[in-house]
């Protein structure tokens, strides 16, 4: 489709994986490195996690290279060395682990089942999880149901948020353990309390919405 559009307006296009093509190097919980090659070779590093954040920083690079803006390449690796994108497989804590994330479809839960394998192999997950009424529940939550060990469903303050015990319903169908906490605060008190005794990692995921009222129940936690 891009392509065509492209041809019948007479734009360039440039695509990741024909003109540039991205490596993926070392990779730690703080952030990965990665070369371009466009021909390249271009050398970044980057703080956010996940093989797809190295596609996405290679769209960003070439984006740039193309848009005529005069920024040097030391700019330019500063830049991403230097990226912040909150709840983007976020690790806001390391023990117990905790991740934010804002995965809310299938496809950014593929991503984020692959990130969690990458960096966690083989760990459960405590999964904090909520969604809005028009999003496959059931498609989201079987991505990841072989790694859930609990899901505590629960409801952002949203007019479009599901109720918690749809997802229960879903959840339960699947074979995943499940069971409602309301408000979302409880639910991180309770993912906290789980992890307590087990060697498991806590996700938030789902709906942004859920996601970003975790974070703030976990800063007024850490403000005491």
């Amino acid at each position: 489709m891009l392509e065509k559009v492209s041809a019948e307006r007479n734009a360039p296009l440039s695509m990741v994986g024909r003109e540039v093509r991205v490596e993926t190097g070392e990779h730690t919980l703080d952030g990965q490195s990665l070369i371009l090659f466009t021909p390249g070779p271009i050398r970044l590093y980057i703080p956010l996690l996940g093989e797809h954040q190295a596609v996405n920083a290679a769209t960003a690079y070439m984006a740039l290279s193309v848009s005529g803006l005069k920024i040097s390449e030391e700019a330019i690796r500063t830049g991403f060395a230097e990226v912040s994108w909150p709840c983007r497989f976020e690790i806001v804590q390391r023990e117990p682990t905790l991740i934010l994330d804002s995965a809310h479809n299938p496809d950014s839960f593929e991503k984020l089942g692959r990130t969690l394998e990458d960096y966690f192999p083989g760990r459960a997950i405590i999964l904090i999880f909520g969604s809005s009424e028009d999003k496959d529940i059931a498609g989201m939550l079987s991505i990841l149901q072989n790694k859930i060990s609990i899901v505590l469903a629960t409801r952002a303050e949203h007019p479009r948020a599901t109720g918690p015990e749809k997802i229960l319903k879903l959840a339960r169908r699947l074979g995943v353990r499940a069971e409602s906490i309301v408000p979302v605060e409880a639910a991180l008190h309770q993912a906290l309390e789980l992890a307590v005794d087990r060697n498991e990692i806590i996700v938030s995921a789902g709906s942004m919405f859920v996601t970003a009222e975790v974070k703030t129940a976990w800063q007024k936690m850490k403000k005491g």
